[in-house]
């Protein structure tokens, strides 16, 4: 008997709990193996394991995840999105443009770790939280797995890996983005679009926007930051990013995950014969996001799901720190520009 509706932990076919390491690992396996079979599977692993102990804080020298939008289950709905678009391509393009074994290793662990650089180190406690590090999170995702991939065997590929992660942020311009090997830039492509599709395919992603990426986007001087001619204000509020929300998925589709990374999202399409629920599910998100602008009624976006994260009640502890932050903000002195 099909479920009325999505569950809030589940992957856009509802059958994969995405806040499971366990769950996501044993379906990235799956995968895997029966794309590449022969195939060694023993670091992805490792690499899995090493995940979870990264994010729950047990791995020595790090504190855990404590960002409440980029938290454990976005980065596994982001890695089986990306098992999903390997294979995919794997079984559907010529054999010259075939990621291979060794190659889609390399990408789906440098997707476990995409969003490493939001977690605070041991050294780092001062920091309040990981969303302070927004502006430069990619770079520091890179700096760990280059710390990181030697300990696992890919020491030859970390000059490519601290690259292609960059394909899911906005630090460096995509174009800008220098890879030899047009395989690795498909890989780059295809972890960009993992990282969009997972967020905007997600059953809570407009309350997840309203309610925790302004958050993050507070603390990350995202929001709102200073400037040498005043307080700069991009979103006045997590309602206010909502409704700029439309254009930015509509801009993503079109410019960024079509004309640059290829169109990869339609390499999920040989797995659902021909059917893309990715993409599916982003315009049942778009047209309800209209439907509550055309109606202003945004109190039915009531949804409060569950928070993967090392804190045992974060929501309250981001609001806090938002409030904090932008008391702060507003009552600093301005800042003076620079003279000429």
């Amino acid at each position: 008997m099909a479920r009325p509706y999505r569950r809030s932990d589940y992957d856009v076919t509802d059958t994969i709990r995405v806040s499971s390491p366990a769950a996501v690992r044993d379906a990235v396996l799956e995968l895997f193996t029966a794309t590449w079979p022969g195939a060694p599977t023993q670091l992805l692993r490792t690499a899995f394991a090493d995940f979870e102990q990264l994010f729950s804080g047990k791995l020595p020298g790090y504190l855990g995840v404590d960002t409440v939008y980029h938290d454990l289950q976005h980065s596994l709905d982001m890695v089986l999105a990306t098992a999903r678009l390997l294979a995919g391509c794997e079984r559907s393009q010529p054999a010259a443009a075939r990621p291979g074994a060794q190659r889609a290793t390399m990408g789906l662990v440098t997707a476990l770790f995409h969003d490493s650089g939001y977690i605070r180190t041991t050294s780092e406690q001062d920091v309040p939280n990981g969303a302070m590090f927004t502006r430069q999170h990619v770079t520091r995702s890179a700096h760990f797995l280059a710390r990181y991939l030697p300990q696992v065997g890919l020491a030859e590929q970390v000059p490519v890996a601290t690259r292609v992660v960059h394909f899911t942020g906005y630090e460096i311009p995509f174009e800008l983005i220098r890879v030899a090997e047009p395989r690795d830039r498909t890989v780059g492509h295809v972890l960009g679009t993992a990282d969009m599709l997972a967020q905007l395919a997600d059953r809570c992603y407009l309350e997840k926007c309203r309610d925790r990426l302004y958050a993050e986007f507070v603390l990350g001087d995202v929001a709102v930051h200073p400037s040498p001619h005043g307080i700069k204000v991009l979103y006045g509020s997590g309602l206010d990013l909502l409704r700029q929300t439309p254009r930015f998925i509509e801009h993503t589709l079109e410019h960024r995950l079509g004309q640059g990374f290829g169109h990869a999202y339609r390499y999920v399409e040989p797995l659902f014969g021909g059917a893309n629920p990715y993409l599916t599910a982003i315009r049942q998100n778009i047209d309800y996001l209209h439907s509550l602008a055309r109606s202003n009624r945004w109190p039915l976006l009531r949804r409060n799901p569950p928070v993967f994260t090392v804190d045992e009640r974060p929501m309250e502890t981001v609001r806090q720190l938002l409030v904090r932050h932008l008391r702060e903000l507003w009552s600093a002195p301005p800042a003076v520009p620079a003279p000429g």
